[in-house]
């Protein structure tokens, strides 16, 4: 009989989810039967991507943005004796589940109550230095604690110095058990003819997604070229408008995205660590644009600007004229060996 393996991804944006779709394929793949746990969009996503799978909800989260950024972490902190109380609700659920569903291991991408002590956990995240300005040292051992509840720690990066996220990933010193398996991407690159001169990708936690929605619609009425425009709003059914030259969309299915990336010539999003994954495996010319007050896409993009790879500003800074930059930038690629799945899973589950 199959292993019934757990994966529940954490409804931040649409990131975590996404990357955990070359997982569930792959326990599939070498005969496990995953169950998908998660909340909101994250789990309305991996529903529609694997229908036929057995899904559960969790308890949210429920962590929005402000709109002033540099209020975020402080609003974050003042959250905090909320978030000890669902993560205890979480801990519950994830107990009663391991029960019904005879649950023999758990993958857990940044669901801190998402483990247990009786059979192999493993949390997935590219931050063992969780940036937070002056409080990264503390917000960097609170997570590092939270990751010691679990058997092993996947990062979804390569170790040594050509790596995609920087000192996230690689910290000095580290108790923790850790493996570097690679890029995580659900995407293949093909080598189309490009149809798309701009194609703009969004996600992430409201108000801030909505708030640069608003401004790139304005922003790229006068872009001089065909645009595919990604709300990254996961709803039951997809809506297309046809807007001057763009063509928006609000959400696409992984396969109408990948090809929709592979046949455009550039890439306008936010600098979340999935993204730069996707668009590293695609080998894409793009341009970021950080959340305002999110340390780790503020650094990511930083990081990738200095090393000419992908140009970047500030949310309140863009203007239409600052895409021309995109040519004069390297672009992302990474070339790594695909995650050696098989192996992963047969030395835990």
């Amino acid at each position: 009989m199959s292993k019934n393996i757990l994966v529940a991804p954490l409804n931040w944006g649409l990131g975590h989810a996404t990357r955990c779709i070359p997982v569930i394929k792959a326990l599939l793949n070498y005969g496990y039967q995953p169950i998908i746990a998660s909340d909101g969009a994250a789990l309305l996503l991996l529903q529609k991507e694997f229908p036929n799978v057995l899904s559960i909800e969790l308890p949210s989260y429920n962590i929005s943005y402000t709109k002033n950024g540099k209020f975020f972490k402080w609003k974050i902190i003042k959250s905090l004796p909320r978030l000890l109380k669902i993560i205890q609700a979480e801990k519950k659920a994830t107990k009663y589940i391991i029960e019904t569903h005879k649950i023999s291991g758990i993958i857990s991408d940044n669901r801190f109550g998402v483990y247990s002590k009786n059979i192999p956990s493993v949390f997935i995240t590219h931050q063992l230095n969780v940036l937070s300005g002056t409080t990264t040292w503390m917000s960097t051992k609170t997570h590092q604690n939270i990751i010691k509840n679990f058997n092993e720690c996947w990062i979804p990066d390569v170790d040594g110095p050509f790596n995609l996220s920087g000192k996230l990933g690689h910290p000095s010193a580290l108790k923790i058990p850790t493996k570097y398996i690679g890029p995580l991407s659900r995407f293949t690159k093909h080598d189309d003819t490009f149809k798309n001169d701009l194609l703009v990708l969004l996600s992430g936690p409201e108000p801030q997604r909505t708030i640069l929605e608003k401004k790139l619609l304005i922003e790229l009425i006068s872009y001089q070229g065909k645009v595919i425009f990604v709300k990254g709003i996961i709803e039951k059914e997809q809506t297309i408008q046809l807007m001057d030259n763009m063509t928006v969309y609000n959400f696409m299915t992984s396969p109408q995205l990948e090809k929709t990336i592979n046949e455009s010539a550039r890439v306008l999003s936010r600098s979340g660590y999935t993204t730069i994954m996707d668009l590293a495996k695609l080998n894409k010319k793009a341009f970021f644009i950080p959340t305002p007050g999110q340390f780790e896409q503020e650094y990511l993009a930083k990081r990738l600007t200095e090393q000419y790879l992908v140009p970047s500003c500030k949310q309140n800074e863009f203007k239409l004229e600052m895409l021309k930059k995109i040519d004069n930038f390297k672009g992302l690629h990474l070339e790594v060996p695909d995650v050696n799945f098989k192996t992963l899973f047969g030395n835990l589950f």
